[in-house]
């Protein structure tokens, strides 16, 4: 899964993304403070990005690539999970800088999301409104 991440693209191959695996029961009961959504996960990855080495777009004032970069990789480590029967959950109902501050990360890492991972309970399904999509054509636009 962390090679799926590793080698996944960023903007001008910055990298700028970063993982960060908290699987001690201390790291895991700091987490479940600030969500509800870290289940009975055995690690849960917080991913996030290092301010400095994003990329700017010199075209655009203020279009930077961090966000990007970190949500590359976090989509990388989902679709790696899937294929190893692994369940993981997309979250970013928590509070990124306290959460950074508690875990004691550097001021120049933002947290994107959390992602825990772990095998999903038999009973597992998504919540309804996580299958209910808006009509193809309002998100397709052919030009």
């Amino acid at each position: 899964i962390l090679e799926a991440a590793h080698i996944a693209p960023s903007a001008r191959n910055k990298q700028s993304a970063r993982i960060y695996v908290v699987q001690s029961k201390e790291g895991i009961e700091k987490l479940r403070s600030f969500t509800r959504c870290a289940y009975n996960a055995p690690t849960i990855l917080m991913i996030g990005y290092e301010e400095s080495e994003q990329y700017r777009n010199e075209m655009e004032e203020g279009i930077v690539s961090g966000q990007q970069d970190a949500s590359i990789v976090a989509s990388h480590i989902m679709l790696e999970a899937a294929e190893l029967g692994l369940g993981s959950v997309w979250v970013d109902g928590f509070p990124n800088t306290e959460t950074a501050e508690v875990f004691h990360l550097p001021k120049s890492v933002k947290l994107v999301c959390l992602m825990p991972l772990g095998y999903a309970a038999d009973d597992a399904k998504p919540t309804p409104m996580h299958e209910k999509y808006r009509p193809l054509e309002e998100m397709v636009k052919i030009l």
